[in-house]
């Protein structure tokens, strides 16, 4: 799909046509998103572990529900 086709969406991520916001994807690095989030994102985590890994320990299933909880 090109960038023609999408829409600014929340966190700098996109929408599609269908008005869908693309998720951040597990493997996406704590230091990437501590870039849009903060320094605090994540406090006392290594900035080369990976998102998902975060959120198992957090007990959370995605990035918006992780954020509501800090």
């Amino acid at each position: 799909m090109s960038n023609g086709n999408r829409q600014p969406g929340l966190d700098n991520r996109h929408r599609d046509i269908d008005g869908r916001i693309s998720e951040k994807h597990g493997n996406t690095r704590v230091d990437t998103l501590r870039e849009t989030y903060g320094d605090g994102f994540a406090p006392n985590v290594r900035g080369d572990m990976h998102l998902r890994t975060v959120l198992d320990r957090a007990g959370s299933s995605s990035l918006s529900k992780y954020l509501k909880k800090r």
